[in-house]
């Protein structure tokens, strides 16, 4: 690489508890346009270094010592909140769908990809150019898992599209009969529809008045 070249690459900092992924990753990056600034194996050494080598990119792994539990997310949200010019891989073997959730919604130059599934270097290095430019890169299988959670931490899913339609109407305040005159049925459907709501709501019998407005105030939640 040329002087020129040397002074043009992306500065970056490396952090990862296993000393043979780092070091070879840190001589693909020197080979792929980049330039390693920094290495840590223990995530109380990246601030330090991201203070002192002003990197343009850090790529962490997730659990790092002291503990391996969520170490080197805690520092990539710091380093966020300091600096938020910084572009931000997280290179884990783990999803980490609840902590990793606040990272992914900070900003753009921010990436989250496991490392099983990086199979391709040219395109591993292609998405790290990306981050650094600007891009926002989250593996497929860490978006199937955030999907798949929040379908399964909604209250509706269980509701078909016509019970969605009962209940959205609920919430607009209209009776059995006026939702049955919106919807063009007769209004022991209607009732046979709520039924069905309150049942998967798990709403027990305490008041058609009560049930009504828990189940409202779900649709509402959920929207």
């Amino acid at each position: 690489m040329s002087a020129d070249e040397q002074r043009a690459a992306r500065r970056v900092v490396l952090a990862d508890d296993d000393v043979l992924l780092r070091e070879g990753l840190a001589s693909l990056l020197n080979r792929s346009g980049f330039e390693v600034v920094g290495q840590a194996g223990d995530s109380r050494d990246v601030l330090p270094l991201v203070h002192d080598k002003s990197p343009d990119l850090v790529l962490t792994d997730i659990r790092m010592p002291p503990t391996h539990t969520t170490e080197g997310l805690d520092v990539a949200r710091t380093i966020r909140e300091q600096f938020p010019d910084i572009a931000i891989l997280v290179l884990s073997a783990h999803v980490e769908v609840e902590h990793a959730i606040e990272l992914l919604a900070s900003g753009q130059r921010i990436g989250y990809l496991l490392k099983s599934r990086v199979t391709d270097v040219a395109d591993f290095i292609d998405t790290l150019q990306r981050i650094s430019n600007g891009a926002s890169v989250i593996d497929p299988a860490l978006v199937q898992e955030l999907v798949t959670a929040r379908r399964r931490d909604d209250p509706l899913a269980a509701l078909s599209e016509r019970e969605r339609e009962v209940l959205a109407l609920m919430a607009e305040g209209r009776s059995n009969a006026g939702i049955g005159h919106k919807l063009w049925v007769t209004e022991g459907t209607v009732e046979k529809h709520v039924r069905s709501i309150m049942s998967k709501l798990n709403l027990s019998d305490s008041g058609e008045d009560h049930r009504r407005v828990l189940a409202v105030i779900a649709f509402l939640d959920a929207q």
